[in-house]
This record gives structure tokens, C-alpha cells and sequence, in this order.
């Protein structure tokens, strides 16, 4: 006999849209609006001044306005058919679907710059260098100022992420909530400018005498370390600093009771890059690389009569953005096959789950979308558990979005 225990409230949405979906796409509309302003700028004094190098350069932030749109549309798509219920798992990832398009477009422009480059490097043609710098000049200038405007108030708020000193710890994802006969209780990690240890503090009142309380930690690694609390002002407090990592499954023993929470340090990027925006960052970005190189080429080919610098900048360009679109449909691709996001998480959740005879027989995690991971997960158990229990044990995992669970009774044994 299975049952089957879902971590959602009744009624329960799927929307899995990342943190900063909405204000990613303003920036991308207002890019593709200073693109679209300096191809037309570009192809109108091109065709005024007689500058064949002047259009074919407005011709080229064509594209980049092409691939920019698709980043837009993709924003714009998840957004409107976010709640729609013929997507099982939400919209969420629509922005990697679009960041692996992205990429693979940008491999073949990275090909179409060689291909034009080796034709160059082999027949060479007069350049005007003078007219040439500007254009590059000006282009550079564009995508610096297309490049901010994508990266502009983009933080990265990863759940956990800090440097390891003393006081650098967030603690948003480092308090829990325990429910004890004797009311509510919040354990949290507290190291703002000493070493870390858990605090133990009631929500509200004060806190009841707790003679042998004790902690113990258990990781991913099976490795056990049993805290002493120590009575302080209004809380209780482990005798002993807690060891980095702060990944593993915690036992508060008080009163009589047993309880279990989780605590876990997840990779920094695992599920919580949004690759819509990393994919059209990476365009911009790459073409005032390759405006870089090509702006060094121009002004040495000027100064040395070097003429075969350009093209050579040209395929140096085009080797870095090929590495840059083949990382990026690297990480797309394995989200786009439901690739386990952080192995980490996956041996912290086992940790978690394992305890009191428990055991993890099956377990899938997979990106739902930025900042959101799905869980199926099947335990056997000889006491089976109401689903506020597994709930509570997973409470150390804030990007678990959508979590389902099988419980599988089994009888202990002799």
C-alpha cells in the first residue's frame, strides 16, 4: 500500500516565474528600442553619406535586435500563460527554451564572423580605417550602454549565498519554525560577528525551562555532532560553533520531544539563473567584445600598415563567442532534459528525509524555473506521517516549489 502526500495547499498554482520577470523584460524592450534607434540611425546616414560600412553595420544590429526580440517574447509568453493548467508544471521554462535558441543563433553568427574573416585573412581589401574606428566606436558604445541596461538592479539573490567569514551569513533561510507542545519555537544560525551557533527562542512569550536540551546534526556524509544548550537571555543557545557547511538535517530534543528541520547550502547557481536575460546579455555582450578586438586590430592595421590584424581580430571574436553560446546551451539543455540542478541539494534532501527509519527510495529534482525546483520523492517508511511532517522537514529548502511525496508503509523490523 502507497500514499501519496502532496506538499501544496489545496489549490495550489504553478507558476514558477523567476523573481525579476517582469522588470528582466523591461530592460529587454528598452534595449531592442535603442537598437532598432541606431539601425535606423545607422542605414539613414548610411544612405545620406554614402557609407556602405555605415549600413552594413546597421544591417548588423539588425540581428541583434532579432535575437533581442525573441528574449522579449519569451518574457511576454511565459507571463500571459503562466496559470494556464495545459502546462503541467507552469511557464517557467520558456526563458531556457528561448536562452538555448539564443545561443545556437549567436554559434552561427560567431560562423558567419569567420567564415568572413578567413575570406579577408586570405583576399585581403582596402579598409578606411578612420570611418571604420568610428563605426566600431559607436557600436561599442551601444552595446556597453545595451549591456547596462540589461544588468541594471539585476542582483542575484541566491538563497544562501555568502562569503564564510564571521557575520556574512543571510539569515532568511536560516531560521525554522518548530512546533513543540509547549507553543512555537524558532531555531535559527546566528553568527553577526561571532562564531556561528543555533539560537533556540520562543515566537512570542517566553521560553520554558529546557534542562538536556540538546541539538545533533546529521550530514549528507553520515557524520553526527551533538550541541549542549545553554540558557541565555530569553533563548537557549549551543555551548559549540557549528563547523561549515551549514548543510545538514538538525534534532532539537526538548521537553520530551523529538524534533526534525533541515538546513542546507545550495550551489550558488543551481536553478536560479534566469537564461532568457543571460542569453541576450550574452549578445550584447560578445559584439562589444568582438567591437574590442576589432577596434584594436583597425588601430594597429592604421599605425603599422598591419592589414591582416582585422581579420585575425575577427577570429579571435568569433572563437570567444563560440565558447560563451556553447556554455550557454550547455547549461540550457541539461535544464531543458530535467538534469538533477545541484547533486548537493539531492544528497541534503536525502539526509533530510532518512531519519527515524525512514529511507528515500526514489527521487527526482528537476528546474521548474528561476529560483524554482520540483521534487518527486518516494520514502518507505514503518510510521507512516500526515503531509505536515515531510513538510516540515523540507522547510530548510525555500527553492523546493513544488514537491510531491509517496509514502510507502512497510513493517518494521523484528
Amino acid at each position: 500500500m502507497s500514499l501519496s502526500a502532496s506538499m501544496q495547499e489545496v489549490g495550489h498554482d504553478h507558476v514558477f516565474l523567476g523573481a525579476e520577470h517582469d522588470s528582466n523584460e523591461r530592460r529587454t524592450w528598452a534595449v531592442i528600442v535603442l537598437c532598432l534607434a541606431m539601425m535606423a540611425a545607422e542605414i539613414v546616414g548610411g544612405a545620406l553619406f554614402g557609407s556602405i560600412a555605415l549600413v552594413a553595420d546597421g544591417l548588423h544590429m539588425s540581428t541583434h535586435a532579432g535575437a533581442l526580440l525573441l528574449t522579449a517574447l519569451a518574457y511576454r509568453y511565459a507571463r500571459r500563460y503562466a496559470r494556464d493548467r495545459r502546462f503541467t508544471f507552469g511557464t517557467g521554462k520558456f526563458g531556457d527554451l528561448a536562452g538555448y535558441t539564443s545561443a545556437i543563433v549567436l554559434a552561427m553568427i560567431a560562423v558567419l564572423i569567420a567564415y568572413e574573416a578567413l575570406n579577408r585573412l586570405l583576399a585581403p581589401i582596402p579598409i578606411d580605417y578612420a570611418e571604420a574606428i568610428l563605426i566600431a566606436s559607436v557600436g561599442l558604445a551601444v552595446n556597453i550602454a545595451s549591456a547596462w541596461l540589461l544588468s541594471g538592479g539585476h542582483h542575484h539573490h541566491h538563497g544562501h549565498e555568502h562569503p564564510h567569514g564571521h557575520g556574512a551569513h543571510h539569515h532568511d533561510d536560516e531560521t525554522r519554525r518548530i512546533e513543540t507542545g509547549a507553543g512555537p519555537l524558532v531555531l535559527s544560525i546566528f553568527e553577526d560577528g561571532v562564531p556561528p551557533r543555533f539560537r533556540l527562542r520562543p515566537q512570542g512569550g517566553a521560553l520554558p525551562g529546557a534542562p538536556g536540551a540538546t541539538i545533533e546534526t546529521l550530514r549528507p556524509d553520515g557524520a553526527r555532532q551533538v550541541f549542549a544548550l545553554v540558557q541565555r537571555d530569553g533563548f537557549l543557545e549551543s555551548a559549540d560553533a557549528i563547523p561549515e557547511p551549514h548543510a545538514f538535517t538538525v534534532h532539537v530534543r526538548l521537553h520530551g520531544e523529538d524534533h526534525v528541520v533541515g538546513f542546507a547550502e545550495h550551489a550558488h547557481d543551481a536553478g536560479q539563473h534566469d537564461n532568457n536575460l543571460r542569453s541576450a546579455l550574452a549578445h550584447v555582450v560578445a559584439d562589444a567584445a568582438v567591437s574590442v578586438l576589432v577596434i584594436i586590430g583597425l588601430l594597429l592595421g592604421r599605425i603599422f600598415g598591419w592589414a591582416w590584424m582585422d581579420p585575425v581580430a575577427g577570429l579571435v571574436g568569433a572563437a570567444v563567442i563560440v565558447s560563451w553560446s556553447w556554455t550557454l546551451i550547455r547549461d540550457t539543455s541539461r535544464i531543458l532534459m530535467d538534469m538533477i540542478p545541484d547533486r548537493g541539494m539531492a544528497d541534503a534532501i536525502r539526509a533530510t528525509m532518512e531519519t527515524g527509519g525512514d529511507r528515500v527510495t526514489d527521487l527526482h529534482l528537476w528546474r521548474l524555473g528561476p529560483g524554482h525546483i520540483g521534487a518527486i520523492l518516494s520514502v518507505s517508511t514503518p510510521e507512516p506521517h500526515e503531509p505536515g511532517f515531510y513538510r516540515r522537514r523540507l522547510a530548510g529548502f525555500p527553492s523546493l516549489s513544488h514537491v510531491t511525496i509517496e509514502v510507502q508503509p512497510r513493517p518494521r523490523a523484528a
